[in-house]
């Protein structure tokens, strides 16, 4: 045989050589949620490792992200119900704690990249991502909380918003809020193709934030469709998105892979909380090596296409890299 694929597998330093798909800790967003308070630290009972943090906590984790070579963070509020209400009006309150924590993020940690989430469920006393009504989710009369949502969190210090509401139109109508609020320099890292997944629950634990009734199909994507989410990315693109983004990422490799085919943008891809949670229940189960199942997952979601990787794993990868 002339053809021998062993040869380049015979050793570490030769696998390493000819390894197609790297990670690092620059190809990580990290998703942290905050809560208002001090000292105030709660671990999320479906997501194990992962926690609540009060402002003054939340800056020393990021700090020792940071120092880990982590340089990007999502963050999302959890709001008591007693602070929402059908409009979400919480959501551009100037005083509230979400606005303030990413203020003190931001002056603490100038040189990170902070990117806030836009949708009305952490903030809607119903659950959803958009204004209900009669049983329907209102899109255009969305788009206005959502425009003032943008807004404060720019104001704030946000070098990304991230809508994730799946509302037609939004892109272009944000970007134009931003624009006439003179935060042109705000990106905007669109939920493209966001399925209507059964992957979401430890989140909405988090955040406290599943629906009251009903569920989110008439706005979230059918699982079943692929070529939908190219008439998703053509539609964010020409409105002004600056990044594409998938969401889940590991049943949906196929999505990340046709996007990143058919767009020049840089194409994210949320590792989401269920994702994260079965391999840890499985490892703490002695089903699986928690450590290697990690690694193969975030390789996938690499080699499929993704340029920047949204996971909860990012620390624990960071810590493994160094």
């Amino acid at each position: 045989m002339y053809k021998r694929p062993r040869r380049n597998r015979k050793s570490a330093a030769i696998r390493n050589m000819v390894e197609e798909t790297r990670l690092s800790p620059k190809d990580f967003i990290f998703p942290l949620f905050v809560i208002d308070g001090i000292n105030q630290k709660e671990e999320v009972a479906s997501m194990p490792g992962i926690y609540r943090h009060s402002t003054d906590l939340l800056l020393k984790e990021i700090e020792e992200c940071m120092e880990l070579g982590i340089q990007s963070f999502d963050i999302f509020p959890a709001y008591p119900e007693s602070k929402k209400d059908k409009k979400a009006t919480e959501s551009y309150n100037p005083e509230t704690f979400y606005l303030k924590a990413i203020s003190k993020v931001k002056s603490s940690f100038p040189e990170a990249c902070i990117m806030t989430d836009v949708a009305m469920d952490p903030y809607s006393s119903d659950g959803h991502d958009g204004i209900l009504k009669n049983g329907k989710i209102l899109n255009d009369e969305t788009l206005e909380v959502l425009a003032k949502m943008a807004v404060a969190q720019a104001q704030a210090g946000a070098d990304i918003i991230g809508p994730s509401d799946m509302m037609d139109g939004r892109v272009g109508y944000l970007r134009e809020a931003l624009d006439k609020a003179g935060h042109t320099e705000v990106s905007i890292m669109s939920y493209t193709a966001k399925y209507a997944s059964a992957f979401y629950n430890p989140f909405r634990d988090a955040l406290d934030s599943a629906p009251k009734a009903g569920d989110k199909k008439t706005y979230q994507m059918d699982p079943a469709n692929l070529h939908e989410a190219l008439i998703e990315a053509e539609l964010d693109e020409a409105e002004g998105a600056d990044f594409l983004m998938v969401k889940p990422a590991l049943a949906y490799l196929d999505v990340i892979r046709l996007l990143k085919e058919n767009s020049n943008l840089p194409i994210a891809a949320y590792n989401v909380s269920g994702e994260y949670s079965m391999i840890k229940a499985a490892h703490e189960k002695g089903w699986l090596d928690g450590e290697n199942a990690m690694l193969e997952t975030l390789l996938s979601i690499k080699r499929a296409g993704a340029n920047i990787i949204l996971s909860y794993f990012a620390k624990e990868y960071a810590k493994l890299y160094k």
